[in-house]
Order: structure tokens, then C-alpha cells, then sequence
């Protein structure tokens, strides 16, 4: 098996993020690895935003990366601050553009070798076991991914189990 140096993190800004970061930040101090954090800006939000701005603002898309990029760095510092990694080397890294295929980049540059995200993310769509920027990643990932499932994932799926089979316990009866 090879040897984990270096561990990234995909931190959306969820509600599932801290938890994230703070699995991230344990295994990395366990095994002695750096820790990268990885944040992307949605290609299809600087769109959006660049299509309302040609209408009635002098802002442009660039304008709002850098807006956007100081906000989540502030935030993503906050996360930081919450848990206890003054160990662990940690580098922020953001990027812009489709965020499935921004993490697969980041990946290769960044010379991770594990990924570790959150199932579900900013969209967190009840009774969706795995988010659609999860599942493109975990599918075209070079290095394994580690997925973290939240509380409330596992209640969803214990209960479609229940809904699922019968009770008696006789399966195709």
C-alpha cells in the first residue's frame, strides 16, 4: 500500500464541512501527512453572477471570484481555527470552475494522495444518499477517495432499508 503524505480535503462550506475538516485533520496528524484544503467556486455561479453584472453593475466575473475568494478563505479559517491542527501542515487552495473536474485538477497538482469529502454538500437534497459532485469525483478520481457520510445520511439510510424489506423477514414470498 502506499504511503499517505498528503491528504486533501474538499470543503464546500456546508453545513458538513467542519465535520469534514476535522476527520481530514485527525487522519492527517495520524499519519503524519499534509493536509490540503480545497475549495471550488462554481463555474456556473460566476456565470450567473457575470449575466446579472452586464446588466446593471460595474463588477465583473473576476471581481466576484476575488470577492468570493476572500470571503470562503475567511471562513474556511474559522473552520481551521475550530479544530485542533496545529500539527498538521495545512495549504487553502481555491479554483474555479466545474467543481467535480476542478478536484480531479487539483488533485493531480497538488499531488494528493487521498481525498477525503463529504457525501452530500451544498445542495443536501433530502433522501439523496450521495450528492452528484460526490459521485463524479469518487467515479474519475486518480487516488482514493474517503467519503464521510453526516448523521442525518445514515438515519435516511436505515430507514429506506426498513421501507425496503419486509417485515417477516421473507424476501420474494
Amino acid at each position: 500500500m502506499k504511503n499517505i503524505k498528503r491528504i486533501m480535503v474538499a470543503i464546500d462550506l456546508s453545513d458538513y464541512s467542519q465535520k469534514t475538516l476535522e476527520y481530514a485533520v485527525d487522519l492527517a496528524a495520524e499519519l503524519k501527512a499534509d493536509l490540503v484544503i480545497v475549495n471550488v467556486i462554481n463555474q456556473r455561479d460566476i456565470d450567473a453572477y457575470t449575466r446579472i453584472a452586464q446588466m446593471n453593475s460595474a463588477f465583473t466575473g473576476e471581481d466576484f471570484i476575488r470577492m468570493r475568494e476572500r470571503e470562503r478563505s475567511k471562513r474556511i479559517q474559522e473552520l481551521v481555527e475550530k479544530c485542533n491542527c496545529h500539527d498538521v501542515p495545512i495549504k487553502t487552495v481555491f479554483r474555479t470552475g466545474v467543481p467535480f473536474r476542478e478536484l480531479t485538477k487539483a488533485i493531480k497538482k497538488e499531488g494528493a494522495d487521498l481525498l477525503v469529502m463529504g457525501t452530500r454538500g451544498r445542495s443536501n437534497l433530502r433522501g439523496v444518499l450521495l450528492g452528484s459532485t460526490a459521485e463524479k469525483t469518487i467515479r474519475r478520481s486518480p487516488v482514493p477517495v474517503l467519503s464521510l457520510r453526516s448523521r442525518g445520511q445514515e438515519r435516511a439510510l436505515e430507514d429506506r432499508e426498513r421501507e425496503s424489506w419486509p417485515q417477516d423477514g421473507k424476501v420474494g414470498v
